[in-house]
């Protein structure tokens, strides 16, 4: 039969190779939440990149088409660049309703779906 002292050495090794074990799985979950959440954020950056060039591409060619019907190429840029004014006033004034609030509680529910998965 084991002593108290042999018994309580080999309990204490047990607790600290739980506890380094614990850390480490704890470390490793958070690295996997944060990858999930970083390549999320990089897909959407992708794809928001490759319209945004679309969008620049397509803004020029509505320039310089309105810009031939009114007579005088930059007209149509004043036209355009009119539209973009007009349209940033209303994305000011509704920012924290269309962009900030959707964008915030994607990122709190991408981080608490993967918060609770590694719970179990």
């Amino acid at each position: 039969m084991e002593s108290p002292a042999n018994a309580l050495a080999s309990l204490f090794e047990k607790a600290e190779e739980y506890g380094k074990t614990t850390f480490e799985l704890y470390k490793l979950k958070m690295v996997d939440a944060a990858t999930i959440i970083v390549t999320a954020f990089v897909s959407r950056l992708s794809v928001i990149i490759v319209l945004s060039l679309f969008g620049l591409t397509l803004t020029v060619g509505i320039a310089l088409y309105l810009g031939e019907l009114l007579g005088k190429t930059y007209y149509g840029f004043f036209v355009v660049a009119g539209f973009y004014l007009l349209a940033g006033i209303v994305m000011h004034f509704f920012m924290h309703k269309w962009i900030k609030t959707p964008i915030s509680e994607s990122i709190i529910k991408q981080t608490l779906e993967k918060d609770t998965s590694w719970q179990n």
